[in-house]
């Protein structure tokens, strides 16, 4: 078993506590504060848009993460040389089936560059052990896409 900690943290400055304005701007470390981000909520849950990465944007990041990092350790025990991997992965939030906000279902769209080539079939079954192997996705109920675009 391994633990991994993160701190959030959030402070008033002045004005009001109301729900329509506190400020939702946070800050996310990682590491023993080694590693700082900006958080805030999406536009569309009273953040500021584009002050800091919202929850929704951190969720889908991990899932992107955690499926790039399987796929090279899956590529690299096949022996297939990766040369480059990016994704642009997206959470979709929408009313699950109790009628409650969720993050009903995660778009990953990674892009693979080879050292070699490879063919469709052997990248897809790439994609599938990955996403078999990767524990973020194994924990959430939430629907993962995974569309390579290359």
């Amino acid at each position: 078993m391994s633990e991994h900690p993160a701190e959030v943290a959030w402070r008033r400055e002045g004005g009001p506590f109301d729900y329509d304005s506190f400020d939702r701007r946070h800050r996310i470390a990682f590491e023993d504060g080694r590693a700082l981000l900006a958080g805030d909520a999406a536009a569309d849950y009273g953040g500021q848009g584009g002050a800091g990465a919202d929850p929704e944007a951190l969720f889908a990041a991990s899932l992107a993460a955690c499926h790039m990092l399987s796929f090279l350790a899956v590529a690299a025990r096949m022996r297939i040389v990766v040369d480059a991997y990016a994704d642009a992965p997206t959470a979709f939030v929408d009313k699950d089936d109790d009628g409650h906000l969720a993050v009903t279902r995660v778009v990953l769209r990674p892009r693979v560059t080879f050292a070699a080539e490879v063919a469709l079939a052997k990248r897809a079954q790439l994609h599938e052990l990955a996403h078999r192997n990767c524990f973020v996705a194994r924990a959430v109920k939430a629907e993962i896409i995974i569309e390579p675009t290359g």
